[in-house]
């Protein structure tokens, strides 16, 4: 399949490391100039391992290829291909970015719609453009997800002698790997797929909060209370 858009509504260039290499794609369970087929949603995109695990080796994409027990490749079609129950109106320009590290979207293309889905898969470098791009726009701050760079200057301008709350906040899709969160109130908070991996968590209340599909990998958790959590499929070690 052709990764390049024909008509190009709008086009940014992402500063972004060079795709990992070495160890990382040798702990791979495929080769990485392994070809493979993703069926997402109806739509079959052909692609190597090198392009899902390179450029964002910590997203849902890359841990399905990596060889560390973290996640399984979904179920396959009759043909072979992996099977992914999301848009692929949507994922078109996911997969060109993990390609080139440019975020190249089609003017019919919902620019929000696509930032759902990276946060979905995790792509983190994605989410962040987007969300900065996006909040230009008029958005109701109660309507959107908080971002690593709003988290940040919370913890920043709040005084070590005050207690920190993000009780029932929406940190939907988050970045907020290796931030100190020790002691801080997320009760009740939206935390489904964001990335908190390294982060330190200890002391911190997570009672109801929304944990699902989070990245908890190698994150510091002594004491953190939390009752009735949803910790559906999130990922730990």
């Amino acid at each position: 399949m052709n990764s390049d858009l024909k008509k190009s509504g709008s086009v940014a260039r992402i500063d972004k490391p060079p795709p990992v290499s070495g160890n990382l794609i040798a702990a791979s369970g495929f080769a990485p100039n392994r070809w493979v087929k993703l069926n997402v949603g109806g739509q079959i995109y052909a692609t190597t391992i090198d392009t899902l695990v390179g450029r964002e080796p910590d997203s849902m994409l890359a841990r399905m290829f990596l060889q560390d027990g973290s996640m399984m490749p979904s179920e396959r079609d009759e043909q072979g291909a992996f099977l992914i129950d999301r848009s692929p109106h949507y994922f078109e320009p996911i997969i060109n970015y993990l390609r080139h590290g440019q975020f190249v979207c089609d003017s019919n293309i919902s620019v929000m719609g696509v930032l759902e889905e990276a946060r979905f898969f995790g792509i983190f470098s994605l989410v962040t453009h987007l969300e900065e791009r996006l909040g230009q726009q008029e958005t109701p701050l109660v309507d959107r997800p908080l971002t690593r760079n709003d988290v940040i200057k919370a913890i920043i301008q709040t005084s070590v002698i005050t207690e920190l709350r993000f009780q029932g906040v929406n940190l939907s899709g988050a970045d907020l790997r290796k931030l100190d969160f020790r002691n801080i109130n997320f009760k009740y908070a939206n935390m489904s797929h964001c990335n908190l991996s390294h982060t330190n968590l200890n002391y911190c209340c997570l009672e109801r909060a929304d944990l699902q599909y989070a990245n908890l990998e190698c994150a510091q958790l002594v004491s953190v209370r939390g009752l009735c959590a949803n910790m559906i499929h999130f990922f730990y070690s």
